[in-house]
């Protein structure tokens, strides 16, 4: 069986690394793999079913009962969280305000890397995420990071947001991806950095 190719993007929460992923993608005829929502997914499935995040034994158990697939839907590339469309779900804000948590959830992490590594093992893919050219696959063929400034990503997720959820202000995002981008870094298992090899891209539009 040839060698599957992996494009590696990482950086920082709502820098536009998704819509890159996509677009290049599309263009190579690769699969997308977008690893933000397969934690967004266990996010929404912890909160809906109250999951004690600070039990261990709680949390390795819940997550035998979660399986994540993606399927093209009119929608486009579409996150099922047990054979169910949680696309609209996963990405509002109560899940955004969870998510690094969860993600920085030891456990979590494992099972997501290994689902994420099967994934790549199958078909040629273009995976966005925190850690993915780091412990994904850190020998990924092509590597880029992604930054861009709090506020000006806060502005683009405030036009997403603003007509399901018109209370939100730009302040309220910013504060809550600042957050994200200090749990991201600083957690201690497979924390958000730039790889060696990777090509750092700034977004400044």
């Amino acid at each position: 069986m040839a060698k599957k190719i992996r494009i590696a993007i990482d950086g920082v929460s709502s820098s536009g690394k998704s819509t890159m992923a996509k677009q290049l993608a599309k263009t190579l005829g690769f699969i997308y793999i977008d690893t933000g929502a397969m934690y967004r997914a266990v996010t929404l499935f912890f909160l809906q079913n109250q999951v004690d995040m600070e039990n261990p034994d709680s949390v390795v158990k819940t997550l035998e009962n979660i399986t994540i697939t993606f399927q093209q839907t009119d929608q486009g590339n579409t996150c099922f969280l047990n054979d169910i469309n949680v696309e609209k779900e996963i990405r509002g804000m109560e899940v955004s305000q969870w998510v690094s948590q969860v993600s920085a959830i030891p456990a979590v992490r494992r099972k997501m890397v290994s689902l994420q590594r099967e994934m790549g093992e199958k078909d040629n893919v273009v995976m966005d995420g925190r850690d993915i050219g780091t412990i994904v696959f850190p020998d990924a063929d092509v590597k880029l990071y992604i930054h861009s400034p709090a506020r000006l990503r806060a502005e683009r997720r405030w036009l997403e947001l603003k007509d399901s959820n018109p209370a939100i202000t730009v302040e309220e995002i910013v504060n809550n991806l600042e957050m994200r981008d200090h749990i991201d870094s600083t957690r201690e298992d497979s924390p958000l950095v730039k790889a060696e090899d990777a090509t750092l891209l700034t977004i400044r539009i």
